[in-house]
């Protein structure tokens, strides 16, 4: 059974109104024309282009967290110290 739509989905805009290299907000994760077109399409489109949001939202983190763990950090015990020899 399809479950009825009775409230209109909002726009997930936090206003941060930037794109990435990729084209996509850096706030929302919405292409260009998912942004100019949200008032324009159903509720079954808004959460398709949402869960595609929510994807590309965990890629960015994904590359984020990965290039933080190779970021090579000095060793602040050693060198607090002055055991570096």
């Amino acid at each position: 059974m399809e479950q009825l739509e009775f409230f209109e989905i909002p726009s997930p805009c936090i206003g941060v109104c930037q794109v990435n290299n990729k084209g996509y907000c850096k706030g929302c994760f919405r292409s260009r024309d998912e942004r100019v077109y949200w008032h324009q399409v159903d509720n079954a489109v808004k959460q398709q282009i949402l869960n595609a949001c929510k994807q590309r939202k965990k890629r960015v983190m994904y590359r984020k967290n990965q290039a933080q763990q190779n970021t090579p950090q000095a060793d602040s015990q050693s060198s607090l110290f002055g055991d570096e020899d």
